[in-house]
């Protein structure tokens, strides 16, 4: 089959001429601003793209073929970057973003005049001054880099979809956190612990705990530590595998802690006990003291964290500084069994652990059900 031909326009030829500015004016920028001014220029090429797709039944009758030849002109003089589908996604993402931008800057609908004014700034100010005058083109999007922004159109939930945004600008996320976080289901297992209006906070706040229930994510995603292989493993394999991966666990766990003690002795006359890891929540201003249990929880188990809270709250904790929170982190529980042990107001909670990442759609039905839950008692 012959190779079909592509129709020149003018105004194809302007389109082109308009989107060929716009890259060289971007690549004059320094590099260190190279994904604030990406994720700008991508922006205003799809823009341009819309722009003309709007320009009446004429153009959308050969609107494929202009993004042909808008590719094929672009590929040649700047190279790779510009492929159909590239621009394709440049398009989406101006459509997908551009509520949220509302009105643009003057400056930014001639593009060319940001490069100039960025570049003189350059010789005069530090990098970040500049990566901020970028940023300021684009009021309501987060300073995260085109890959990242690819990567997140993916998601359907725009509430989600945000909160990803947040946090990966706010944390510094490059693209294999930022995947492995939405692959272990971080927005759907922090909202579970949040109410309605909490939930809603995460699309437009992130992830911000504020009480010690919202430090609680269930389950905790464990799938790091490399221990899924294993038959049998001991807590104490456990609790390595964590201070081995300590970083990692910080992640999981949520932000804000800061690593205090290993196996904390605590003292009682001739008895003693160990609490397994001892952290500093500095949002909270708390301690918070975590306990690895390999089994089912027990009683026992919830009765013995209390009283290590108890400890810490009257031997440990300074006046100024809240209560103590305690974290058992088990393989199973009974929700009925935390309930009834402890008392309404205790500073423990108990939360599932696994070593494999959950199935997004189990953690959607539960935060279904527990909105629909929620409804009802507001009733």
């Amino acid at each position: 089959m012959p190779k079909q031909s592509i129709i020149t326009t003018s105004e194809t030829t302007n389109l082109v001429q308009q989107v060929r500015e716009i890259v060289i004016a971007a690549r004059t920028l320094a590099t260190q601003s190279v994904d604030t001014i990406q994720v700008a220029m991508n922006f205003t090429i799809g823009q341009r793209i819309v722009e003309h797709e709007q320009g009446g039944d004429k153009r959308a009758a050969y609107g494929k073929q202009t993004m042909e030849h808008l590719a094929q002109s672009m590929t040649s003089e700047f190279g790779r970057g510009f492929s159909k589908r590239n621009l394709s996604l440049m398009r989406q993402f101006y459509l997908m973003y551009s509520p949220r931008v509302k009105a643009l800057p003057a400056e930014l609908v001639s593009f060319p005049q940001i490069a100039q004014t960025l570049s003189a700034q350059f010789t005069q100010e530090k990098s970040e001054k500049i990566v901020q005058t970028a940023s300021a083109q684009l009021p309501g999007l987060p300073l995260i880099s085109w890959s990242h922004y690819v990567f997140l159109m993916g998601i359907a939930n725009q509430e989600e979809r945000m909160f990803y945004e947040i946090e990966a600008a706010r944390h510094s996320w490059n693209l294999r956190t930022l995947k492995r976080q939405v692959d272990s289901c971080l927005y759907e297992r922090l909202a579970l612990s949040r109410d309605k209006e909490g939930v809603e906070r995460l699309a437009s706040e992130g992830d911000l705990p504020q009480t010690p229930r919202q430090l609680i994510k269930d389950p905790l995603v464990l799938e790091f530590l490399g221990l899924e292989e294993k038959v049998h493993y001991s807590e104490h394999d456990l609790e390595s595998a964590i201070i081995d991966r300590l970083e990692s666990f910080l992640l999981e766990l949520g932000k804000g802690l800061r690593f205090e003690a290993r196996q904390k002795r605590v003292s009682f006359g001739t008895d003693h006990f160990y609490v397994d890891l001892v952290f500093f929540n500095r949002l909270l201003r708390c301690y918070v003291l975590i306990d690895l249990k390999i089994g089912k929880l027990t009683h026992q188990d919830l009765g013995q964290m209390q009283m290590y809270v108890n400890y810490f709250d009257r031997h440990v904790k300074l006046p100024e500084e809240n209560p103590t929170v305690g974290i058992l982190l088990c393989k199973l529980k009974n929700d009925a069994l935390v309930e009834l042990t402890l008392p309404e107001d205790a500073n423990v909670y108990a939360s599932q652990y696994q070593l494999y990442l959950p199935s997004k759609e189990e953690l959607q039905q539960k935060l279904c059900d527990w909105s629909a839950d929620s409804q009802l008692d507001d009733g």
